[in-house]
């Protein structure tokens, strides 16, 4: 079963419909007991990171979010700024984030001129380390990327995928049971089909 975190941003009605055609149970969580008894949960989002934070932390979802992603059992996986506020920190912000990814979020350097913000569009997505959420999409890979901001991870290590834009940045990334990609799985295709197929086998 894959629990969809509904805290007011993100395009939850993608996942569960995309699930569905692959028929694979969902469902949306919009209380702390559906997070408590959550086998998967996906945490999406979109905008900003402070805006994510407090509509977050006013969801009634938080506290439980935190204890499940502490217990180490459940995978949960965040996308786009649901990635970013895995984070303790953004420069786009004020607000705390989650702190489950050790890192901060930077703004992609757009100084040079030689990329424009945000990055939007396709873009490649080259695995750096082996993982059973890029199973099938180790070469080749294209996701939907719609950012200004990244995640700098502090720890190596913690790198699961990177995409080049200016400058290699990590796309992905991953922490014992905690993942987060900077794309849009739910807009890429059979890409992203493969890679939430994949997160549901877990």
């Amino acid at each position: 079963m894959i629990t969809i975190i509904d805290y007011g941003l993100g395009n939850i009605r993608a996942f569960v419909n995309l699930y569905r055609r692959l028929d694979i149970p969902v469902r949306v969580a919009r209380g702390a007991a559906d997070v408590e008894s959550a086998e998967r949960i996906i945490l999406p989002g979109v905008g900003a990171f402070d805006h994510a934070m407090h509509l977050l932390d006013g969801s009634g979802m938080r506290d439980s979010l935190d204890a499940v992603a502490a217990r180490g059992r459940v995978p949960m996986l965040g996308i786009c700024v649901g990635m970013q506020i895995l984070a303790a920190s953004s420069e786009e912000g004020n607000l705390r984030g989650l702190g489950w990814v050790a890192g901060e979020v930077r703004k992609l350097d757009a100084t040079s001129g030689a990329i424009r913000l945000p990055h939007m569009g396709w873009n490649d997505v080259a695995p750096v380390a082996q993982s059973g959420l890029f199973a099938g999409l180790e070469r080749d890979a294209r996701f939907y990327f719609l950012h200004s901001y990244y995640f700098a991870c502090a720890e190596a290590g913690n790198t699961l995928a990177q995409t080049d834009y200016g400058t290699p940045f990590a796309s992905a990334v991953r922490a014992g049971n905690i993942y987060g990609v900077q794309f849009h799985p739910e807009k890429s295709h059979h890409f992203g089909v493969r890679l939430l197929q994949n997160f549901a086998g877990l």
